[in-house]
């Protein structure tokens, strides 16, 4: 229940949409209920013309209504019956529309609520939550989960209120014609539920276990698609063919076992319908029979129970898509409900441009609760206007220490400061706004060239980010694109060679033009007259600022202020160049491997 009222917790924005929705729906459910019922005795009186005999006292209006129909010449009501079919089919159809469009309308704005929330949800996560959660699954979240959901608000909760207004009105049509009957009837009828909800709860597993199994058909489908080089390298293909082969089958099956199930619920109902119905005409037939109630009546009493039927076998879908929903539901709150490891303090202050230095204090971190540290007891200061190189073998944690500077990860001990500020009292954007980065693995938009130099830095002109560009030394091979600035450059720059790609993620970060600097092997990708090009323009970009430079080439650690020699988490070793030759067995070891040509 508790998540049933989540899922219609969608609807709170938009109750008045939604209370002009129910009435519509009320309204157009009464006119499709009565145009036909309220006919069979009508017509009896005409053709027939037979008295209308109700068993049961009936109000006031309703009896004086019988009384004039009852009284008047057959031929006039023969020629009333057309219009009144014609203005009762026009009127129910108006507000059938009406009640349609208004619910579709209810249902995409809470779908678009929902994708908007989830997000802007998994835009405020920190690095680590990626790490643990495959990118495909989010992205089910976002699509596969919330289609399912928009089917239970869109025809969901349509035919929960339509179908319940009518059987609203069957009952109660029901039990004003003849009481004991109808109670007899209602009695039966609520065994139905037992098997429905039986269903039901099987239903929900089975669309979790559905969900789940898309989340990984969209995992497969986001690596094979990204990775294709490297499918097509390794000539990989018939094995991610079976890889998909065998989750697309697993759906498959997950989703015949509920169509299986949702199958079961017409024979049920209509097995109850029909032997409500028999039990009808051998009770009243009789009393028919016998004057002491007119056939119309009798017709209109059994049309009412058996058109239940058909609201109660929509009620079942609707049971049966409202489990799958809340399966889908419980996946999309997993995500809302979700609190990032790294927030911002509800007084988080600005961060003026930095002057003085940045400190990490006795900093230790782990990425994992109950895992080995990365950094241990890390003590460093970084000046305005250094140029410090981090260096050490694989997986020492070089790039661990640089993200904790811009605050992706919050350390487990000690703290980082700017300025004597402790990162954590800052707000993100007063300390990112000060940071540039050009990492290793340069990530592209599938944008135009201008709109990847331009992201982040949004009021840049044209000028500027071709400025940027000839800087970056990229402006030469932009022009000779096929649109200059406004080619697009494909899926994560797909049409870009590896140097191409790393020039305009410097252009970037060059026309950001930020205090600080993290340049995580920023050159790593480019051929050695392309560097020469680049080193130049880093060069004159570090001017000034305050650059951490995590670096694999010698020319950018000669020009460093300090070098920091990490090893299994630990500095052991901090100095120049020519100090760590005669003082760090490690970094001389690192020098002669590495770095010396």
């Amino acid at each position: 229940m508790k998540n049933y009222l989540k899922l219609l917790g969608f609807l709170k924005d938009h109750k008045k949409l939604f209370s002009i929705a129910i009435v519509t729906l009320f309204i157009s459910s009464l006119f499709e209920g009565v145009q036909y019922t309220l006919l069979i005795p009508l017509t009896d009186r005409i053709f027939n013309k037979k008295q209308i005999v109700f068993p049961n006292e009936i109000p006031e209006f309703a009896r004086n209504i019988i009384d004039k129909l009852n009284s008047t010449d057959p031929a006039t009501l023969l020629s009333i019956l057309p219009w009144l079919i014609v203005i009762l089919m026009i009127v129910k159809h108006v507000f059938v529309y009406l009640s349609s469009y208004l619910m579709n309308d209810l249902s995409q704005r809470v779908i678009r609520d929902i994708r908007d929330k989830l997000y802007a949800k998994i835009q405020s996560f920190s690095l680590d939550y990626f790490s643990e959660r495959r990118t495909g699954e989010l992205l089910s979240r976002i699509t596969n989960d919330v289609a399912v959901v928009e089917n239970a608000v869109s025809y969901g909760v349509t035919d929960l209120f339509r179908q319940s207004f009518l059987i609203l009105m069957y009952v109660s049509i029901a039990f004003s014609i003849h009481f004991k009957a109808a109670c007899v009837i209602f009695i039966i009828l609520p065994m139905i539920g037992w098997p429905l909800s039986r269903i039901g709860a099987k239903l929900r597993k089975l669309s979790k276990r559905t969900q789940e199994n898309m989340a990984d058909v969209n995992s497969i489908l986001l690596e094979t698609i990204s990775g294709v080089r490297v499918v097509k390298a390794f000539s990989t293909e018939s094995y991610e063919i079976s890889r998909f082969r065998a989750k697309n089958q697993e759906a498959y099956k997950l989703r015949l076992k509920a169509v299986k199930r949702i199958l079961l619920m017409n024979p049920i109902t209509e097995l109850f319908g029909l032997l409500c119905g028999i039990a009808i005409i051998l009770w009243m037939g009789k009393q028919v029979m016998n004057d002491h109630l007119s056939f119309g009546v009798f017709a209109f009493f059994l049309s009412s129970i058996l058109l239940i039927i058909s609201p109660l076998k929509k009620l079942g879908n609707v049971h049966a898509m409202t489990q799958q929903a809340l399966a889908a539901n419980e996946r999309i709150y997993d995500v809302l409900d979700q609190l990032p490891t790294v927030q911002e303090k509800p007084a988080a202050l600005a961060l003026s441009t930095i002057q003085e230095n940045i400190k990490l204090e006795n900093v230790s971190f782990r990425y994992e609760k109950e895992g080995d540290a990365i950094l241990k007891n890390i003590n460093l200061e970084i000046k305005v206007g250094e140029l410090v190189a981090i260096v050490g073998p694989t997986g020492t944690g070089k790039s661990t220490l640089a993200n904790l500077i811009p605050r992706f990860y919050d350390v487990n001990s000690g703290r980082v400061s700017v300025d004597g500020k402790d990162v954590r009292d800052v707000t993100f954007m007063s300390l990112r706004s000060q940071i540039g980065i050009v990492a290793q693995e340069t990530f592209l938009f599938n944008d135009t060239v201008g709109a990847n130099i331009a992201y982040g830095t949004p009021k840049a002109t044209q000028v500027d980010i071709e400025q940027a560009a000839q800087r970056a030394f990229a402006h030469q091979f932009i022009v000779k694109m096929p649109e200059g600035y406004g080619t697009i450059i494909g899926d994560r720059g797909f049409r870009l060679s590896g140097g191409e790609k790393q020039r305009i993620a410097i252009a970037r970060a060059i026309l950001r033009n930020p205090p600080i600097l993290i340049l995580d092997e920023a050159t790593s990708q480019l051929d050695s007259e392309s560097e020469k090009f680049v080193q130049d323009a880093l060069d004159k970009l570090m001017m000034g600022r305050t650059v951490i430079a995590i670096a694999h080439r010698l020319s950018t650690i000669k020009k460093a202020n300090k070098i920091v020699v990490l090893e299994k988490g630990n500095i052991v070793g901090l100095g120049s160049h020519d100090e760590l030759l005669s003082s760090c067995s490690l970094y001389k070891r690192l020098y002669e491997t590495q770095f010396a040509v």
